[in-house]
């Protein structure tokens, strides 16, 4: 059988690292956490804990193998969990030399990855994401966090991977509204971006996008690209160049999207929820005459496509509007979103009207044909 070489994208800055994008790609994990580790702690998805014991082996030849079951979904990403962590790294006698590797989605590879930048302040970690979602978001460009209360990744902290491996392999048995939701993602990159994303999907009928998909692997590689594009030149989010909002860029549509999630207790997933918030982003930037018609329609279009939701009947507006005033890219009272000045070209919208908020989120509502 023959193997072909993953493709290998280089983040650069401080602290250099690799994106391998491929499959079967286990091998490639004790080059990526190098030399030295002894011990190695695999935080891994619960549900996924029969695929993370087939990792397991794989690296107990090389390590002092540590394995971590977390809860499933959002709720890993709590302190309560980070302190469990914390406490097993202390008992194992983790050091600075030594590693953590996660394995799962992106809610396993922000907690991971949280875990990892806060023992002894900072340890080596490699994400090995299972998910399209993390593939394209959480497993690149060192965000790490957990959530409160009050929201959404409101606690985290900026810690670079050593290294990523997007194995595509890990798709093949993905559930296909978990691929779709990863989606969301995709086309955002897109949108703020890389306008090749939307004409690819545009022109590929929705249902070959699988795991072993050409189109979905150029996909994932465009979407890694951009991301990483957008992080080497700000990866604390604090601005970019000549008006470029810089990695603020990647919140597009993530304001009310956070939001939604809260709301609903995480049950609509995250790429759903982005999804939702492009659109409604898009109906911004409509309504303040920064796009036209044919571009805010385009978002429909394409989000809709692929299966994602571009109406939304939820709770009444003010309950999200609420959320949204203690999300983490507001500014004092001020509500500030990633918006479009026309295709590629997002910028920042920053404290907009109430009746303009609210005028674009009525344009989420179901539109007749859709209701039931």
């Amino acid at each position: 059988m023959t193997t072909t070489e993953p493709t290998r994208l280089h983040v650069g800055g401080a602290s250099p690292y690799d994106v391998l994008i491929g499959r079967d790609l286990a091998a490639e994990l004790p080059g990526l956490l190098g030399e030295g580790v002894q011990r190695v702690a695999l935080l891994y998805a619960g549900e996924l804990a029969e695929q993370a014991e087939s990792l397991l082996e794989q690296l107990v030849p090389h390590y002092d193998v540590l394995g971590l079951g977390l809860p499933e979904g959002e709720a890993a990403k709590t302190a309560e969990v980070a302190h469990g962590c914390w406490e097993a790294l202390g008992e194992k006698g983790f050091t600075r030399s030594d590693a953590v590797v996660t394995f799962g989605g992106g809610a396993t590879t922000d907690l991971g990855g949280f875990v990892a930048a806060t023992w002894l302040r900072g340890v080596r970690v490699v994400h090995v994401p299972t998910t399209l979602l993390a593939m394209v978001d959480a497993a690149v460009g060192g965000k790490t966090g957990v959530n409160t209360g009050a929201g959404k990744n409101l606690v985290g902290a900026f810690h670079e991977p050593a290294g990523v491996l997007c194995d595509l392999a890990r798709l093949d048995t993905l559930p296909r509204e978990e691929l779709v939701a990863g989606l969301g993602e995709v086309v955002k990159c897109g949108f703020i971006a890389d306008p090749e994303i939307l004409r690819l999907i545009e022109e590929t009928d929705p249902a070959t996008l699988t795991g072993d998909s050409p189109v979905l692997a150029e996909l994932v590689r465009r979407a890694v690209a951009v991301k990483i594009d957008v992080v080497v030149d700000d990866l604390r989010e604090t601005g970019g160049l000549g008006g470029h909002p810089g990695r603020e860029a990647l919140n597009y549509g993530h304001t009310l999207a956070h939001a939604i999630e809260r709301d609903s207790g995480y049950a609509v997933r995250h790429g759903e929820a982005v999804a939702l918030g492009c659109v409604y982003v898009a109906e911004l930037a409509r309504l303040t005459g920064r796009i036209d018609d044919d571009l805010a329609d385009r978002h429909r279009a394409v989000l809709g496509r692929v299966g994602l939701p571009t109406s939304f009947e939820g709770p009444e507006f003010g309950a999200l509007l609420e959320i949204m005033r203690v999300d983490k890219k507001a500014r004092g009272d001020q509500l500030r979103f990633v918006v479009l000045d026309g295709l590629a070209r997002p910028t920042i919208l920053a404290g907009p009207p109430e009746e303009t908020l609210r005028a674009a989120f009525d344009a989420l509502a179901p539109h007749e044909t859709e209701k039931r």
